[in-house]
């Protein structure tokens, strides 16, 4: 059990969360932590974007994902979508075969897989970003052999390359969220995803057609239409300002990393797909300037969100119950009888004491 200033779905409660592998029950009364100096409880990160983290990227397999599912764990995230790059077929099938069999038992002090964010090869070569430019339209018997080797949760695609609106209703059937990113599509070409059965947007504002106000682009159809979107909160990716819009306009944004192999490592050079990319001033680049993905840990994502202004609660929310309600998860998330004891201890400085996955506590020493 533990002790403290617990976050809610309905609020906060101060009194003692009881938990074995998931949450027991809540003991307590309604109490703003104002009141009083104790720890948070928070339920522990989602993180619907990694693509790699303690020097090592989804792409390379071979054990890959447990060094990268124990660095985010010691950052707060307890479970998380493994995130591919844009490649030729053979080399995202190999890294599916890995991932599929990996996710079949969680490792101790790691994060939970949930499943996997892929994350091309489905766009638009004209805006592909950091993704290697292996680019191309997407084929539905591609899909479902990518999807029987490993658990697709979200994929993102750019609507507006021919026959990808008819590919978007075939994946919602099978209970995949899709995420519009990549895109140099128009508004109405946004608009039409969603239509379509698109619930989403890949790192907002970040490679997709911008806002102006004759043309409103991708990020228009976001800010006019979409209930969810993912957003980088590094504070490099996107402007605080930016960030606030956002999250004004879309009611459930939630944050993810798009944190790569760099993520808890020195500056340097790393892999990211078939790209090396450099870790320099807190920022992963490509040799061209391009920002490649990210260094950020969910950790650092909570207090820069409370750092512009975001409430712990709202800030708390965008990092957990927004992306569980984004996959359709009612047992993740949120600190409630039933769910999976994901817990963060928070001190008052928000710096994380603990960390709980499925009521296992993680090592945090190298954190």
């Amino acid at each position: 059990m533990l002790n403290g200033n617990i976050l809610t779905p309905d609020g906060w409660y101060h009194g003692t969360l009881h938990f074995a592998e998931r949450v027991a029950r809540i003991e307590g009364q309604p109490q703003s932590p104002d009141s009083n100096g104790d720890d948070y409880l928070l339920p522990g990160f989602i993180d619907l974007h990694v693509h790699g983290g303690g020097g090592r990227d989804v792409m390379q397999g071979q054990g890959a994902i447990e060094v990268i599912t124990r660095q985010h764990a010691r950052h707060g995230t307890t479970s998380l979508l493994a995130t591919t790059m844009t490649a030729p077929r053979e080399h995202i099938e190999a890294a599916l075969r890995d991932l599929g069999a990996s996710m079949q038992q969680r490792s101790p002090h790691a994060a939970r897989v949930l499943g996997v964010h892929l994350e091309g090869p489905f766009i638009n070569s004209g805006k592909l970003g950091a993704q290697p430019n292996f680019a191309r339209t997407a084929l539905w018997d591609e899909l479902q052999a990518y999807h029987e080797l490993a658990p697709i949760r979200v994929l993102t695609v750019a609507p507006e390359i021919s026959g990808h609106l008819e590919l978007i209703q075939k994946v919602v059937a099978q209970g995949i969220r899709v995420q519009l990113g990549h895109t140099l599509g128009s508004y109405e070409d946004g608009v039409a995803a969603l239509q379509h059965g698109a619930t989403g947007f890949t790192h907002l504002y970040n490679a997709m057609s911008p806002l102006h106000h004759r043309e409103p682009g991708i990020v228009g159809a976001a800010l006019a239409h979409a209930e969810f979107s993912e957003l980088i909160p590094d504070l490099l990716h996107v402007h605080p300002g930016a960030i606030r819009a956002a999250m004004r306009a879309i009611p459930k944004l939630f944050c993810v990393t798009d944190s790569t192999a760099a993520a808890g490592m020195p500056d340097g050079d790393y892999q990211l797909g078939s790209h090396t990319v450099t870790k320099c001033l807190g920022g992963v680049r490509l040799p061209d300037g391009t920002l490649a993905g990210s260094t950020l840990t969910m950790d650092v994502a909570l207090r820069n969100l409370v750092l512009i202004g975001l409430s712990l609660s709202d800030a708390s929310d965008r990092l957990s119950r927004n992306p569980a309600d984004f996959l359709g998860l009612s047992d993740r998330g949120r600190l409630a009888p039933g769910s999976w004891a994901d817990i963060l201890v928070v001190d008052r400085h928000l710096r994380l004491r603990a960390v709980y996955v499925e009521g296992e506590r993680i090592d945090l020493a190298d954190a």
